[in-house]
C-alpha cells in the first residue's frame, strides 16, 4: 500500500478549500459563539439553585466547579428567558460552523508523529478532547432539545460535566491557536502573503525545491526552481534548452492554478492545513463559507421562533415546541409536561379529594382550593421558560402569594423563609423542587389558581402551580400538594 493512500500522509487530503485562512474565520466565529455558550450555560445552572437543596443538585459531586454559584434573582422576569433562548438557538446555529471547522482540520487528526514537541503534544491532547467533547456536547444538547432522553444517566449531569471538560481543551486549544488565526486574518485585511512554515528560511524554501505555482499577470502560474537555467534564459519546460515546449504538467491536479479572488492562494501554509497537491477547486472558500453561513441561518431560522408566541413559533419547525399547536383560548400557551404524562389522575384534582398542605413553626395547615380562593388573591404577568429553550410570552396569573402561605405557617411576611414545594406526579424530574428565600418573598410568586382569567387547565397544573419570576419551568412545579416553609441552609436540603 502506497504511504499517500493513508489518511496519515498529507497527500491523502485532496480538498483545495483548505488553507489557514479558511480554518482561522471558522476558529475566531467558533471562539465567541462557545464562549457565550459556556457563560449561559453557567447561568441556566445557577438558576436552578443547586446549592439550596438536594432536590434542585442533579450534581452533588460538582466540588470546586460550583464555585461561581449566587442567589439567582427574580429580576429582570425575561433573564432565564433570554439567557436560555440564546444558549440553545446559538447551540443549534452554530452546528454546521463546528462541522465546517472539524472538517477543515480533520488531516491534523491523523498526522503522525502524534507529538514532535511537549507543545506540540499538548495541542494534539487538546484537539482530541476538543473534538469528542464538542461532538458530546452538541449532540446531547440537540437530543434534550428534542425530549429525545436515549443517553445513560442524567442529562444534567452529562452536560453539566462534559461541559467543563469541553470549555477546559477548547480554552487550550485557543490560547495555543488563537494567535495564529488573528495573524492569518490580519495578514489577509492587508493583502500580505501567509508567514513562511517554520522550516522555510527568510529567502524562502531551500534551492532546488519546486515553489507553489504564483498567479501571473495573466492569470497563468509559473513554475519555477531554485536554479536560473542554462541557454537563454528561461525556465526549464518554457522552450529553453533544457526542456520540452510549455504545457500542463500532467501531474498537477490543478494546472490552471489558484482563484486569484481566493483569500488563500496557494503559497505557504503555515498551520499545514492546506492540500500540498490539491484537486481543481469547483468552490472558492469565499462561497464554501457562504455556504455554511447559509446553513446557520436555515437553522436559526427554523429554531428561534420556540422563544415566541404567535406566528413566528409555527417557523420552528425543528422544535418540539414549535410548530405543533397549543391550542385556543386562556390555556392556549405551550407545557412541557402533561397531567398524563406524570401520572395525574382526576379523581385526585377534585374539590373532595385534594387539599394543599402547608407546614411551619405554626403548624400544619390544610387547605382545600375553595379554601384558597377565599385568601387574598393576586395577579403577575410572566412567561415561562424552560431548559429544552422554548418559552412563552407573559401569561396572566392569578392566585395567593407564596409569602402570605408563608405567614399561614408563621413566619413573618416580610421575611419568609424557604420552601419546598412538592408535587402530586409520581414520576419525571424535580417532583419536589426548592426555592429560595428571595423567591419566596417577591410579591409576584404565587401559589396560582387561575391563568388568563379562567381556572387552571389539568395540563398546566390544576388545582395549584407554582410561578415565579425568572425561574426555569422545572421550578414552577404543577399540582402542588405541600409547602414545607424553613431555611434550607446547612441541611440536607429536604426529602427525595
Amino acid at each position: 500500500m502506497h504511504e499517500h493512500r493513508l489518511p496519515s500522509s498529507p497527500r491523502f487530503w485532496r480538498s483545495p478549500l483548505r488553507g489557514t485562512w479558511f480554518t482561522s474565520v471558522l476558529g475566531v466565529v467558533l471562539l465567541a459563539g462557545i464562549t457565550v455558550l459556556f457563560v449561559t450555560g453557567l447561568l441556566s445552572y445557577a438558576a436552578y439553585n443547586p446549592d439550596l437543596s438536594r432536590v434542585n443538585d442533579k450534581t452533588p459531586d460538582k466540588g470546586l466547579l460550583g464555585f461561581y454559584l449566587f442567589d439567582w434573582p427574580t429580576d429582570p422576569v425575561w433573564l432565564y428567558r433570554f439567557t436560555q433562548g440564546v444558549h440553545v438557538t446559538l447551540g443549534v446555529v452554530l452546528v454546521p460552523v463546528l462541522l465546517a471547522k472539524l472538517w477543515s482540520v480533520v488531516p491534523k487528526l491523523f498526522a503522525m508523529p502524534p507529538a514532535r514537541s511537549l507543545a506540540h503534544g499538548l495541542e494534539r491532547l487538546s484537539l482530541l478532547l476538543l473534538v469528542g467533547g464538542a461532538l458530546f456536547q452538541f449532540v446531547t444538547g440537540l437530543l434534550n432539545i428534542q425530549l429525545d432522553y436515549i443517553f445513560p444517566g442524567s442529562f444534567y449531569r452529562l452536560h453539566f460535566y462534559g461541559a467543563w471538560v469541553f470549555f477546559a481543551a477548547f480554552a487550550l486549544h485557543a490560547a495555543l491557536r488563537t494567535p495564529t488565526a488573528l495573524r492569518t486574518l490580519r495578514a489577509h485585511r492587508r493583502g500580505d502573503a501567509p508567514p513562511p512554515p517554520p522550516e522555510a528560511g527568510p529567502e524562502g524554501p531551500p534551492e532546488g525545491t519546486r515553489e507553489a505555482a504564483v498567479p501571473a499577470p495573466g492569470g497563468k502560474p509559473e513554475a519555477t526552481t531554485g536554479e536560473p537555467e542554462a541557454g537563454d534564459g528561461k525556465p526549464e519546460g518554457e522552450g529553453g534548452d533544457g526542456g520540452p515546449p510549455a504545457g500542463p504538467d500532467p501531474a498537477d491536479p490543478d494546472p490552471a492554478g489558484p482563484d486569484p479572488a481566493d483569500p488563500d492562494p496557494a503559497g505557504p501554509d503555515p498551520a499545514g492545513l492546506a492540500a500540498p497537491r490539491p484537486d481543481a477547486p469547483t468552490v472558492s472558500r469565499r462561497g464554501a463559507l457562504w455556504f455554511v453561513g447559509g446553513g446557520s441561518l436555515l437553522l436559526f431560522a427554523t429554531t428561534v421562533g420556540r422563544s415566541f408566541d404567535g406566528p413566528l413559533r409555527t417557523t420552528a419547525l425543528l422544535a418540539p415546541h414549535g410548530w405543533t399547536d397549543p391550542g385556543d383560548g386562556p390555556g392556549g400557551f405551550q407545557i412541557n409536561k402533561t397531567a398524563a404524562s406524570r401520572g395525574i389522575l382526576p379523581a385526585e384534582t377534585t374539590e373532595d379529594a385534594w387539599r394543599l398542605t402547608v407546614t411551619g413553626p405554626a403548624g400544619t395547615v390544610r387547605l382545600s382550593r375553595a379554601g384558597l380562593l377565599e385568601l387574598p388573591l393576586h395577579s403577575a404577568a410572566l412567561p415561562i421558560a424552560c431548559v429544552e429553550g422554548w418559552s412563552t410570552s407573559a401569561q396572566w396569573w392569578r392566585g395567593v402569594r407564596l409569602r402570605d402561605l408563608a405567614e399561614l405557617a408563621g413566619y413573618r411576611p416580610e421575611d419568609p423563609p424557604d420552601v419546598l414545594v412538592e408535587s402530586l406526579q409520581r414520576r419525571g424530574s424535580f417532583r419536589i423542587a426548592a426555592l429560595r428565600a428571595n423567591q419566596v418573598a417577591d410579591g409576584r410568586s404565587l401559589l396560582a389558581l387561575d391563568v388568563n382569567g379562567e381556572p387552571l387547565t389539568p395540563d398546566h397544573g390544576f388545582p395549584a402551580r407554582v410561578i415565579v419570576p425568572n425561574a426555569p419551568g422545572v421550578l414552577n412545579t404543577k399540582w402542588v400538594t405541600r409547602l414545607d416553609f424553613g431555611d434550607l441552609s446547612g441541611s440536607d436540603g429536604g426529602r427525595s
